[in-house]
């Protein structure tokens, strides 16, 4: 089966004006120019899943998927809602905790930090952040020895300028009644070890404890403060979390409700973390248009490398017209043409995008300060659909780009070329 005569001229049309020097300059640039654009925007956007990736690995390493909590502050009666919680088919564990509002003072310096009580046996199966501890372990939180240990951020390590081993003060808000009025509540911690999550906002403000040293110092006897919920599937956390928050909530209304009161409320990751990754969203949204520019002014190169083809070649386009061809014809030639370049310079660009992306997954090579990124290298992460978007829009820009140059040639009058021969 043979082509039809549009690609064979199409195809004819890539050498230069002599037969020996292959493919014309102006396409090669035409070439190049899609090529890097296409490349640049897929290693972007893919450093930028990188990075998203690794901030969500970092959140959901000190953080559960799903966290309950109840309107009135505290939960009572944990244990049996734990169970609840618990026979939800995509619910893979629970484990309660304690939050409090603290500071923690050693020698002259004092830091504000977020006290956590957990249960460090039934935190190990909910979240990953004592696996992010550094020094320490799990038998630092299980309340042994004379004085209760805490396990506290290497950034409020720093600060505090304390060491493992060393023993700080706890000081809570809640002030208690004294002879001489309103004092603080203190108590003495020792430094079991730190932990090291990799972002500032948790190594330099947040502190663990035993969920029972926890209880006694802010005051909540057997209560707590929420239970946190690891799931089987992260992104069908908000479904699993809806669920559980009807379950929990299931109440008959009296004849004087309209609708049922609720007192227990499930928040997902991402609800948590909305404002955050709804920006890195928007960021990335905003970098794929302004690097769809470069697409867009490399097209530029395939409208005047078609305006230039059809001047060059007016006279065999009457020449054509002349034997019978007719002006859609003509105007599928340079269509041709023109996509041609533009499907040339997409798959070059997504080869060389993906190439780079992949030496800079293997061997690392950009590396960044980890003080300030958290990060000892470039994250980069692949995304199909990334790929798709970007070789779509590539082609499509460089199909519209051939409309105008190959329209000109298509009214092209047969006449005026041929006048004079």
């Amino acid at each position: 089966m043979s082509l039809p005569y549009q690609f064979f001229i199409a195809f004819r049309y890539f050498r230069g004006k002599k037969k020996n020097r292959g493919i014309s300059v102006n396409t090669l640039i035409s070439v190049a120019g899609v090529s890097l654009g296409v490349m640049s925007l897929i290693i972007v956007l893919s450093v930028m899943d990188g990075f998203q990736n690794d901030l969500k690995e970092k959140i959901l390493g000190v953080n559960a998927h799903i966290v309950v909590q109840s309107y009135e502050g505290r939960i009572s009666d944990h244990e049996s809602i734990m169970k609840d919680i618990n026979s939800d088919k995509d619910v893979l564990s629970s484990s309660p905790y304690v939050y409090g509002q603290v500071m923690l003072r050693y020698g002259d310096r004092a830091q504000g930090a977020v006290l956590k009580g957990i249960d460090p046996d039934a935190e190990v199966k909910t979240t990953d952040v004592l696996k992010s501890i550094r020094e320490g372990g799990l038998d630092s939180l299980r309340g042994r020895g004379d004085i209760p240990q805490i396990i506290i951020g290497r950034e409020l390590l720093r600060a505090l300028g304390a060491i493992a081993g060393d023993e700080i003060e706890v000081i809570s808000p809640v002030s208690e009644v004294g002879p001489l009025g309103m004092i603080p509540k203190m108590k003495k911690f020792r430094i079991g070890g730190f932990f090291q999550a990799g972002m500032f906002e948790y190594d330099s403000g947040l502190a663990f404890v035993n969920i029972k040293e926890a209880q006694k110092f802010l005051g909540y006897g057997s209560q707590v403060t929420g239970i946190e919920v690891r799931v089987n599937d992260i992104y069908d956390a908000e479904a699993t979390a809806g669920r559980i928050g009807k379950s929990l909530n299931i109440k008959t209304p009296s004849d004087s409700e309209e609708f049922p009161s609720l007192k227990y409320y499930a928040w997902d990751w991402i609800r948590m973390n909305r404002n955050l990754f709804s920006a890195l969203k928007l960021e990335k949204i905003v970098m794929f248009i302004i690097l769809t520019l470069v697409i867009l002014v490399a097209s530029f190169n395939i409208v005047s490398n078609l305006i230039m083809t059809v001047m060059e070649k007016s006279r065999e386009i009457a020449i054509l017209k002349a034997v019978g061809a007719t002006s859609q014809g003509i105007m599928s030639i340079f269509m041709i043409h023109g996509l041609i370049i533009g499907i040339a310079g997409t798959v070059i660009g997504t080869a060389s995008g993906y190439t780079v992306c992949r030496l800079l997954k293997t061997y690392k090579f950009i590396s960044l300060p980890p003080d300030i990124y958290y990060l000892s290298y470039l994250p980069v992460r692949m995304n199909l659909l990334d790929f798709i978007i970007v070789s779509s829009s590539s082609i499509l820009i460089s199909f519209l780009a051939t409309l105008y140059p190959s329209w000109q040639a298509a009214k092209l009058d047969p006449i005026e070329p041929l006048r004079y021969e």
